[in-house]
């Protein structure tokens, strides 16, 4: 196998863990600023929110605790892992493959 094509697989499995890991820093970023009780009127809040539910919207209320903070961070949190999780599987099978 030619070092080129081994080198591209490499990039690609870098993308996707930096891809993961982008969507796991910002689920858990809005984790802290919900625990933290940012300013929902800031602008990078307001970002993070809409980012963060964007990438958590198939896990909306999958968990419905009456304990706010838990709820968020279950709700929030199950997708960082997911995301890491595959992301970080497919980047080892390509750098595998």
């Amino acid at each position: 196998m030619s070092r080129s094509y081994r080198h591209g697989s490499n990039q690609a499995a870098t993308v996707v863990a930096v891809v993961a890991d982008v969507m796991a820093v910002i689920l858990g970023l809005w984790i802290l600023f919900a625990l933290l009780d940012a300013n929902r009127a800031n602008d990078l809040v307001t970002v993070v929110h809409d980012a963060a539910s964007w990438l958590a919207s198939w896990s909306h209320d999958l968990f419905t605790m009456d304990t706010d903070w838990l709820r968020t961070v279950l709700n929030y949190g199950l997708p960082a892992v997911v995301y890491l999780f595959i992301g970080h599987a497919i980047a080892g099978r390509l750098r595998r493959g």
